[in-house]
Protein backbone atom coordinates (compact mmCIF):
# COMPACT_ATOMS: atom_id res chain seq x y z
CA UNK A 1 0.00 0.00 0.00
CA UNK A 2 1.15 3.33 -1.17
CA UNK A 3 2.16 6.04 2.32
CA UNK A 4 -0.50 8.38 1.53
CA UNK A 5 1.65 11.71 1.06
CA UNK A 6 3.28 9.85 -1.40
CA UNK A 7 -0.56 8.43 -3.24
CA UNK A 8 -0.49 10.58 -6.62
CA UNK A 9 -3.14 12.93 -7.52
CA UNK A 10 -5.46 11.55 -10.51
CA UNK A 11 -7.21 13.87 -12.52
CA UNK A 12 -10.99 15.31 -11.48
CA UNK A 13 -12.82 17.15 -13.35
CA UNK A 14 -13.78 20.50 -12.07
CA UNK A 15 -18.15 19.43 -11.45
CA UNK A 16 -16.64 16.80 -9.70
CA UNK A 17 -14.68 18.99 -7.22
CA UNK A 18 -17.84 21.45 -6.90
CA UNK A 19 -19.79 18.28 -5.61
CA UNK A 20 -17.02 17.28 -2.93
CA UNK A 21 -16.49 13.63 -4.53
CA UNK A 22 -13.02 12.72 -3.47
CA UNK A 23 -10.79 9.92 -1.92
CA UNK A 24 -12.34 9.87 1.47
CA UNK A 25 -16.05 10.85 0.76
CA UNK A 26 -15.78 13.41 3.59
CA UNK A 27 -15.85 16.56 0.71
CA UNK A 28 -12.74 18.19 0.74
CA UNK A 29 -9.16 17.47 -0.89
CA UNK A 30 -8.33 16.19 -4.27
CA UNK A 31 -8.84 12.77 -5.59
CA UNK A 32 -6.29 10.11 -5.36
CA UNK A 33 -5.53 6.95 -6.11
CA UNK A 34 -8.43 4.68 -5.96
CA UNK A 35 -10.70 7.64 -6.60
CA UNK A 36 -13.10 7.80 -9.95
CA UNK A 37 -10.46 7.34 -12.94
CA UNK A 38 -13.69 7.70 -14.97
CA UNK A 39 -12.83 11.37 -14.43
CA UNK A 40 -10.26 11.36 -16.29
CA UNK A 41 -12.22 11.62 -19.90
CA UNK A 42 -13.65 14.57 -18.47
CA UNK A 43 -10.91 16.77 -19.74
CA UNK A 44 -10.70 18.87 -23.02
CA UNK A 45 -6.94 18.81 -22.41
CA UNK A 46 -6.90 15.01 -22.51
CA UNK A 47 -8.32 14.78 -26.07
CA UNK A 48 -5.44 17.01 -26.78
CA UNK A 49 -2.68 14.80 -25.37
CA UNK A 50 -2.05 12.44 -28.47
CA UNK A 51 1.37 10.63 -29.19
CA UNK A 52 1.73 13.01 -32.14
CA UNK A 53 1.86 15.75 -29.62
CA UNK A 54 4.51 14.27 -27.09
CA UNK A 55 6.73 13.66 -30.21
CA UNK A 56 6.50 17.34 -31.44
CA UNK A 57 7.01 18.73 -28.21
CA UNK A 58 9.92 15.93 -27.54
CA UNK A 59 11.52 17.04 -30.51
CA UNK A 60 11.80 20.47 -30.40
CA UNK A 61 14.21 20.36 -27.12
CA UNK A 62 16.63 19.89 -29.04
CA UNK A 63 16.51 23.63 -30.43
CA UNK A 64 15.88 25.06 -26.94
CA UNK A 65 19.51 26.52 -26.90
CA UNK A 66 20.41 27.06 -30.38
CA UNK A 67 16.51 28.73 -31.58
CA UNK A 68 14.60 29.32 -28.17
CA UNK A 69 12.50 31.27 -30.27
CA UNK A 70 11.33 28.34 -32.33
CA UNK A 71 11.25 26.25 -28.90
CA UNK A 72 9.49 28.18 -27.09
CA UNK A 73 6.89 29.36 -29.92
CA UNK A 74 5.85 25.56 -30.18
CA UNK A 75 5.68 25.27 -26.15
CA UNK A 76 3.47 28.98 -26.22
CA UNK A 77 1.31 27.49 -28.18
CA UNK A 78 0.68 24.43 -26.07
CA UNK A 79 0.70 26.37 -23.15
CA UNK A 80 -2.28 28.42 -24.72
CA UNK A 81 -4.01 25.44 -25.02
CA UNK A 82 -3.61 23.60 -21.88
CA UNK A 83 -4.42 27.13 -19.83
CA UNK A 84 -7.58 27.62 -22.68
CA UNK A 85 -8.99 23.78 -22.36
CA UNK A 86 -9.14 24.11 -18.34
CA UNK A 87 -10.35 27.53 -17.99
CA UNK A 88 -13.36 26.18 -20.32
CA UNK A 89 -13.78 23.45 -18.07
CA UNK A 90 -13.75 25.42 -14.85
CA UNK A 91 -15.41 28.43 -16.17
CA UNK A 92 -17.54 27.69 -19.41
CA UNK A 93 -15.43 30.61 -21.00
CA UNK A 94 -12.69 30.84 -22.97
CA UNK A 95 -9.40 32.99 -22.21
CA UNK A 96 -11.33 36.38 -23.98
CA UNK A 97 -10.76 38.95 -21.38
CA UNK A 98 -8.95 37.29 -19.31
CA UNK A 99 -5.45 38.67 -17.38
CA UNK A 100 -3.07 35.60 -17.39
CA UNK A 101 0.45 35.91 -15.08
CA UNK A 102 3.29 34.23 -16.22
CA UNK A 103 5.61 33.46 -13.40
CA UNK A 104 8.96 33.69 -14.50
CA UNK A 105 7.73 34.76 -18.08
CA UNK A 106 11.53 35.43 -19.35
CA UNK A 107 12.08 37.26 -22.09
CA UNK A 108 8.03 37.60 -23.51
CA UNK A 109 7.97 34.53 -26.30
CA UNK A 110 4.76 33.82 -24.96
CA UNK A 111 2.80 36.88 -25.15
CA UNK A 112 2.19 36.59 -29.31
CA UNK A 113 -0.17 33.51 -28.91
CA UNK A 114 -1.65 34.87 -25.65
CA UNK A 115 -2.73 38.18 -27.26
CA UNK A 116 -3.92 36.21 -30.23
CA UNK A 117 -6.28 34.15 -27.99
CA UNK A 118 -7.57 37.50 -26.67
CA UNK A 119 -6.11 37.39 -23.04
CA UNK A 120 -4.51 40.04 -21.43
CA UNK A 121 -0.27 38.55 -20.50
CA UNK A 122 1.97 40.11 -18.17
CA UNK A 123 4.78 38.01 -17.97
CA UNK A 124 6.63 38.71 -14.37
CA UNK A 125 10.69 37.88 -14.65
CA UNK A 126 13.47 38.54 -11.86
CA UNK A 127 15.95 39.13 -14.12
CA UNK A 128 15.97 42.02 -16.22
CA UNK A 129 18.69 40.48 -18.61
CA UNK A 130 16.51 37.48 -18.90
CA UNK A 131 13.33 40.32 -19.97
CA UNK A 132 15.35 41.38 -22.49
CA UNK A 133 17.16 38.39 -24.06
CA UNK A 134 15.47 37.75 -26.91
CA UNK A 135 15.12 41.85 -28.10
CA UNK A 136 11.17 41.22 -27.54
CA UNK A 137 9.00 44.17 -26.27
CA UNK A 138 5.83 43.28 -23.83
CA UNK A 139 4.30 46.15 -22.31
CA UNK A 140 2.97 44.68 -19.40
CA UNK A 141 6.12 43.16 -18.08
CA UNK A 142 6.97 43.15 -14.61
CA UNK A 143 10.20 42.68 -12.92
CA UNK A 144 9.69 40.78 -9.73
CA UNK A 145 10.37 37.35 -7.71
CA UNK A 146 7.70 34.55 -7.87
CA UNK A 147 8.21 33.99 -4.41
CA UNK A 148 7.19 37.72 -3.47
CA UNK A 149 4.69 38.15 -6.28
CA UNK A 150 4.28 41.96 -6.77
CA UNK A 151 0.22 41.97 -7.10
CA UNK A 152 -2.58 42.20 -4.57
CA UNK A 153 -4.15 39.29 -3.43
CA UNK A 154 -6.91 38.00 -6.05
CA UNK A 155 -5.58 40.07 -9.07
CA UNK A 156 -5.71 37.67 -12.18
CA UNK A 157 -7.74 35.29 -13.37
CA UNK A 158 -4.89 32.63 -14.53
CA UNK A 159 -1.42 32.34 -12.93
CA UNK A 160 0.66 29.87 -14.78
CA UNK A 161 4.29 28.99 -14.12
CA UNK A 162 6.07 26.68 -16.72
CA UNK A 163 9.52 25.03 -16.53
CA UNK A 164 10.29 27.81 -13.61
CA UNK A 165 9.74 26.00 -10.47
CA UNK A 166 12.95 24.14 -10.86
CA UNK A 167 15.22 27.41 -10.99
CA UNK A 168 13.53 28.93 -7.71
CA UNK A 169 15.24 27.84 -4.21
CA UNK A 170 11.51 27.85 -2.77
CA UNK A 171 9.06 26.78 -5.36
CA UNK A 172 6.18 25.95 -2.89
CA UNK A 173 6.39 29.24 -1.85
CA UNK A 174 6.47 30.80 -5.25
CA UNK A 175 2.96 27.92 -5.77
CA UNK A 176 1.58 29.53 -2.56
CA UNK A 177 1.97 33.08 -4.22
CA UNK A 178 0.46 31.79 -6.85
CA UNK A 179 -2.97 31.02 -5.61
CA UNK A 180 -2.92 34.16 -3.33
CA UNK A 181 -2.54 36.18 -6.53
CA UNK A 182 -4.96 34.74 -8.33
CA UNK A 183 -9.17 35.22 -8.36
CA UNK A 184 -11.62 33.22 -6.41
CA UNK A 185 -12.61 31.14 -9.15
CA UNK A 186 -9.77 31.54 -11.28
CA UNK A 187 -7.00 29.03 -12.28
CA UNK A 188 -3.69 28.36 -11.59
CA UNK A 189 -1.44 25.95 -13.58
CA UNK A 190 2.61 25.36 -12.42
CA UNK A 191 4.22 22.88 -14.92
CA UNK A 192 8.05 21.86 -13.90
CA UNK A 193 10.74 19.88 -15.30
CA UNK A 194 11.28 16.87 -12.38
CA UNK A 195 14.86 16.27 -11.45
CA UNK A 196 15.54 12.93 -12.43
CA UNK A 197 13.68 13.09 -15.43
CA UNK A 198 15.65 12.81 -18.29
CA UNK A 199 15.66 17.02 -18.76
CA UNK A 200 16.02 17.25 -15.39
CA UNK A 201 20.22 18.74 -15.44
CA UNK A 202 18.73 21.12 -18.39
CA UNK A 203 22.03 21.51 -21.08
CA UNK A 204 24.10 20.12 -18.05
CA UNK A 205 22.08 16.36 -18.58
CA UNK A 206 22.12 13.54 -18.69
CA UNK A 207 24.78 13.84 -16.70
CA UNK A 208 22.89 15.20 -13.62
CA UNK A 209 22.13 11.61 -12.89
CA UNK A 210 25.57 11.65 -11.00
CA UNK A 211 25.12 14.75 -9.62
CA UNK A 212 24.32 18.28 -9.77
CA UNK A 213 27.59 19.47 -9.09
CA UNK A 214 28.74 17.00 -10.97
CA UNK A 215 27.64 17.83 -14.35
CA UNK A 216 27.93 21.62 -13.96
CA UNK A 217 32.06 21.27 -13.69
CA UNK A 218 31.69 18.68 -16.52
CA UNK A 219 29.84 21.13 -18.44
CA UNK A 220 32.59 23.85 -17.70
CA UNK A 221 35.46 21.55 -18.96
CA UNK A 222 33.98 20.46 -21.76
CA UNK A 223 32.35 23.85 -23.23
CA UNK A 224 34.78 26.35 -21.08
CA UNK A 225 32.03 28.40 -19.82
CA UNK A 226 29.95 28.21 -17.24
CA UNK A 227 26.20 26.56 -18.15
CA UNK A 228 23.18 28.94 -18.81
CA UNK A 229 21.65 26.68 -15.84
CA UNK A 230 24.07 26.59 -12.43
CA UNK A 231 23.45 23.85 -10.22
CA UNK A 232 22.43 25.05 -6.58
CA UNK A 233 22.47 28.56 -8.01
CA UNK A 234 19.66 28.99 -10.68
CA UNK A 235 18.83 24.98 -10.91
CA UNK A 236 17.84 22.97 -8.39
CA UNK A 237 16.42 19.11 -7.57
CA UNK A 238 12.76 19.10 -7.50
CA UNK A 239 11.41 16.14 -7.44
CA UNK A 240 8.01 14.92 -9.02
CA UNK A 241 7.13 14.16 -5.31
CA UNK A 242 6.96 17.52 -4.33
CA UNK A 243 4.69 18.45 -6.70
CA UNK A 244 1.98 16.29 -5.25
CA UNK A 245 3.01 16.84 -1.72
CA UNK A 246 2.32 20.32 -2.26
CA UNK A 247 -0.98 19.74 -4.18
CA UNK A 248 -2.24 18.18 -1.27
CA UNK A 249 -1.29 21.11 1.15
CA UNK A 250 -2.45 23.79 -0.79
CA UNK A 251 -5.62 25.72 -0.24
CA UNK A 252 -6.69 25.60 -3.94
CA UNK A 253 -8.80 22.88 -5.31
CA UNK A 254 -6.69 20.40 -7.12
CA UNK A 255 -8.19 18.99 -10.52
CA UNK A 256 -5.16 16.98 -12.22
CA UNK A 257 -1.81 16.41 -11.62
CA UNK A 258 -0.50 15.21 -14.82
CA UNK A 259 2.68 14.25 -16.67
CA UNK A 260 2.78 17.16 -19.24
CA UNK A 261 4.70 15.83 -22.08
CA UNK A 262 3.08 12.51 -22.20
CA UNK A 263 0.20 11.20 -24.19
CA UNK A 264 -3.05 10.68 -22.27
CA UNK A 265 -3.10 7.38 -21.96
CA UNK A 266 0.78 7.50 -19.78
CA UNK A 267 -0.78 10.07 -17.12
CA UNK A 268 -1.19 7.37 -15.04
CA UNK A 269 2.30 7.15 -14.32
CA UNK A 270 2.29 10.00 -11.91
CA UNK A 271 0.31 7.13 -9.53
CA UNK A 272 3.95 5.07 -9.49
CA UNK A 273 6.41 7.10 -6.55
CA UNK A 274 9.38 5.52 -7.70
CA UNK A 275 8.63 5.71 -11.66
CA UNK A 276 7.12 9.03 -12.02
CA UNK A 277 10.58 10.33 -10.70
CA UNK A 278 12.18 8.69 -14.03
CA UNK A 279 9.64 9.08 -16.23
CA UNK A 280 7.51 12.04 -15.96
CA UNK A 281 10.08 14.72 -17.25
CA UNK A 282 7.43 17.95 -16.63
CA UNK A 283 4.89 17.69 -13.66
CA UNK A 284 1.89 19.58 -14.37
CA UNK A 285 -0.98 21.00 -11.39
CA UNK A 286 -4.18 22.22 -12.36
CA UNK A 287 -5.90 24.07 -9.64
CA UNK A 288 -8.62 26.02 -9.26
CA UNK A 289 -9.21 29.27 -6.19
CA UNK A 290 -12.06 28.34 -4.36
CA UNK A 291 -15.08 30.84 -4.69
CA UNK A 292 -15.16 32.84 -1.49
CA UNK A 293 -18.42 31.87 0.81
CA UNK A 294 -21.38 34.05 0.20
CA UNK A 295 -21.46 36.56 3.32
CA UNK A 296 -25.02 36.10 4.96
CA UNK A 297 -26.25 38.50 7.44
Amino acid sequence: MLDAEETAVLPMSPAAAKDGETDDGHGSGPVVAGGPARERKRFRFARRATLRRSVRLLRSFRFEQTEPARFYGGIATDSVHLLGDFFADLTGRDLSGTTVLDVGGGPGYFADEFARAGARYIPVEPDPSEMHAAGITVPAAVRGSGMALPFRDDAVDICFSSNVAEHVPDPWRMADEMVRVTKPGGLVVLSYTVWLGPFGGHETGPWHYLGGEYAARRYRRKHGREPKNRFGVSLFAVPARDGIRWSKRTSASVYAVFPRYHPHWAWWLVRLPVIRELLVSNLVVVAGKPDRPSQSG
